[in-house]
């Protein structure tokens, strides 16, 4: 395998492994608003932002931790077959599904983008000198419930987390086409 495929392997998993152990520590931010909420309902008046904060920190979670599940073998698969076949044969399977998944996730990456974009207010111009357009922020986006939080946070965490997901694909199917060809990174 060419040197900078493995480099960009080791990166992406040096990356990933930090990004999913940092999320893990977002269950610990998840338990401790669901445990606010809880109590602030029973003492206190209840908190109008539990509710969401809750739902960003398991989207973040989630989001965040999928590239390290990913990476470390975690996800959920179908053994029936797969189990028994020799390295080659899985690797061959994977780097297939791989492109599919590789797929999915720029479509995934260029909605969470658009989503994104659309979340900052982010309009383009009309074209000026050059033919040129530029982009102007106009109004946030916020969500219509009591609590009305902006919503580009979780957004940008949502285009981070599918980008790395890629990226972890990516490196998947190095990883697989080293395998059919013998190899080992």
């Amino acid at each position: 395998m060419p040197r900078w495929s493995i480099i960009f392997v080791r990166i992406v998993d040096r990356l990933n492994y930090g990004v999913g152990r940092f999320a893990m520590y977002l269950l610990f931010v998840l338990m401790a608003i669901l445990m606010w909420s809880a109590i602030s309902k029973t003492f206190f008046n209840p908190s109008l932002w539990t509710l969401e904060a809750a739902q960003f920190a398991m989207v973040a979670y989630y989001i965040l931790g999928g590239p390290y599940s990913m990476q470390m073998g975690s996800h959920v698969r179908m053994d029936l077959f797969y189990a028994r076949w020799s390295d080659r044969q899985r690797a061959w399977t994977d780097a297939f599904t791989v492109l599919a998944l590789i797929f999915y996730l720029g479509v995934m990456l260029w909605g969470a983008f658009d989503s994104f974009g659309y979340s900052i207010g982010l309009k383009w111009t009309e074209p000026g000198a050059l033919g040129l357009s530029w982009p102007e922020i106009g109004r946030l986006e916020r969500s219509p419930t009591a609590w009305r939080p902006y919503l580009w946070p979780i957004k940008l965490v949502l285009c981070l987390g599918f980008f790395l997901m890629l990226l972890q694909s990516i490196a998947y199917l190095i990883r697989d086409i080293a395998t059919i060809r013998g190899e080992t990174i």
